[in-house]
């Protein structure tokens, strides 16, 4: 069965590949960078495929690099996804894992859950109705970086979205397509602002915010090419740091950290990412219950307003 469903529900690496995805990146060693990214995700995903006993699924996800290894539990939680739904009589895959090895990366756990909106007929809220009540809204972030990922030309030259989504889920849809800028873009601080402008101005806070997770967890730019970054998110700078505060906080939950997340912090959140994690911790203390608005961007809300102050400033 593990060889069957290799065959067929296999993801081809070259999928992920710049050169497939017809990404613009001058930069041979960004390129190099985020392509390993993306290989990491398929080491994940496969795994998954192959293995569901969470012990044995979390070995295999482990012999990556410690930088790497959010992302391999990001693709390992869309392959679980995908079996489970596959298997309506067996839909505990996922739940075990999040509970279990998976705990530490749960960020990006729900990220890669998210990517089965994109493959598989579910309904958005069923999807939710399995995942964290707070952290579930990550399920859309995953599913607007598939779509800007694998279909650029639909979703950030044409701005559409999908016909599915309406309320907050097509903002957290948007922080997940800011997030596939950095890819989209190769990492380019100059083109990213100039593909964010060109979006309505409602939408762009929330591109902002996805464009700063992944500029502090995937990295790979110095720290000049961060500060012009921050400087051209202008008023959206406050989005902007509260993307690299969830990296940060990802990151220092799973227990690895990265220069380029420490980076990434100092420029655009003037503090440490010890500091930064610490700060996304505070605030989602005494959340209120879900209403009009989700508890979840009520988080975001209250790190993005400890962000007003100019950049730089230090806590």
């Amino acid at each position: 069965m593990a060889s069957l469903r290799q065959r067929l529900l296999s993801i081809d690496p070259d999928e992920t590949s710049f050169a497939r995805r017809r990404f613009c990146c001058e930069d041979a060693a960004v390129r190099e960078r985020l392509e390993g990214v993306g290989s990491a995700f398929l080491h994940g995903y496969h795994a998954a495929l192959a293995e569901d006993r969470p012990a044995a699924l979390a070995d295999r996800l482990d012999r990556l690099a410690l930088e790497l290894r959010g992302f391999t539990y990001e693709g390992a939680a869309l392959g679980l996804s995908l079996r489970d739904f596959l298997t309506p009589w067996k839909r505990n895959r996922l739940r075990r894992f999040l509970d279990g090895p998976a705990a530490p990366h749960t960020y990006l756990a729900h990220v890669g859950a998210g990517w089965l909106l994109a493959r598989a007929p579910v309904r958005v809220n069923a999807l939710l109705a399995r995942l964290d009540p707070l952290l579930g809204w990550l399920a859309l972030d995953g599913y607007g970086f598939h779509q800007g990922f694998f279909h650029w030309p639909q979703a950030v030259e044409r701005q559409e979205v999908p016909k599915r989504l309406a309320g907050y889920a097509r903002r957290a849809f948007d922080q997940g397509l800011g997030r596939s800028l950095w890819f989209v873009d190769g990492a380019d601080v100059r083109r990213i602002p100039r593909t964010v402008a060109a979006f309505p101005a409602a939408r762009q806070a929330d591109l902002w915010s996805g464009v700063g997770l992944a500029c502090a967890y995937a990295g790979g730019r110095d720290r000049a090419a961060v500060a012009e970054l921050a400087r051209a998110a202008g008023p959206h700078a406050p989005a902007l740091a509260q993307g690299a505060a969830f990296a940060a906080q990802a990151r220092e939950r799973a227990g690895n950290p990265t220069p380029e997340t420490a980076l990434a912090c100092e420029v655009l959140c003037g503090r440490s990412a010890a500091a930064t994690a610490a700060l996304t911790e505070e605030t989602r203390r005494d959340l209120p219950d879900d209403g009009v608005v989700p508890a979840f961007e009520v988080w975001r809300q209250r790190i993005q307003d400890r962000f007003t102050t100019p950049l730089g400033a230090t806590a």
